[in-house]
């Protein structure tokens, strides 16, 4: 039997919340973070790198691997409905968008699977889940990839790569190093904070029906590692709240504990 950590949050304290958020804020933020990918990679591929210090260029990779990430969250609340809460030809445009620039992802696919997610987390019906043999981090993050690998997708890539490559005339290691490096970093991010913290098994069991926990860290932290994505428990308790509303549903259900 599960062991409840806090008592849930109640459906009125969650509609709070939701209805506090400004619906076309989700907006300006998904156009913000795309705005600030796009422009930093037209930045870092206009740049002679064999005269960047290699301090510099981690620093670039470190930060364009964010921005990757935050295309990623976007598409994370499309899927949920919450960029544009009031308009979801809109809002699953904003998720077809940014997951075509994230790796050329199907929008309908990866929504189809996250809500499988959502109605059976930890399970072998979980999609995002190990299988029972690929428990440990490097097994299960290449078992979760391979449960969205596409030979299609690839081929699309290795197009693009090099249309943009002849046609801008953009150095081949420019974009290696600031867009193909960081994109495979940002999955790494993204299943260690949003998959495989939340939803490792703890050695006496899962403590809710969520089958997931929630990464305790600071409001600053959280946001710097995954965008809140370590809320983790929060989110599968309030999935109809944005990313950056989430520190308010963490604090709320501490406040419950």
């Amino acid at each position: 039997m599960l062991q409840l950590e806090h008592p849930p949050l109640q459906p009125t304290q969650i509609k709070r919340i939701e209805r506090s958020e400004n619906t076309y804020l989700g907006l300006v933020i998904a156009f913000a973070i795309i705005g600030i990918w796009g422009s930093s990679l037209i930045f870092l591929f206009s740049l002679d790198i064999s005269q960047v210090p290699v301090l510099w260029k981690i620093v670039a990779l470190v930060w364009q691997t964010f921005l990757y990430t935050g295309l990623f969250i976007t598409a994370h609340d499309a899927m949920h409905g919450v960029v544009v809460p009031q308009n979801l030809k809109i809002n699953n445009f904003i998720g077809s968008l940014v997951l075509t620039l994230y790796g050329l992802f199907s929008f309908n696919e990866l929504r189809k699977k996250h809500w499988e997610h959502h109605h059976h987390p930890a399970s072998e019906l979980d999609p995002d889940f190990h299988d029972s043999k690929h428990k440990n981090f490097f097994a299960w993050y290449l078992y979760f990839m391979m449960g969205y690998w596409s030979w299609k997708r690839l081929i699309g890539l290795m197009v693009v790569f090099n249309l943009i490559s002849f046609t801008f005339h953009i150095p081949e290691a420019n974009l290696t190093l600031f867009w193909v490096i960081p994109s495979i970093l940002s999955s790494v991010q993204l299943f260690f904070f949003g998959t495989y913290l939340p939803h490792q098994e703890p050695e006496g069991g899962y403590t809710n029906n969520h089958r997931a926990k929630t990464n305790a860290l600071p409001i600053f932290w959280s946001f710097i590692t995954c965008y809140h994505f370590g809320y983790h428990e929060e989110h599968h308790e309030a999935p109809h709240v944005p990313w950056w509303k989430l520190p308010e549903v963490y604090k709320m259900s501490r406040k419950v504990a």
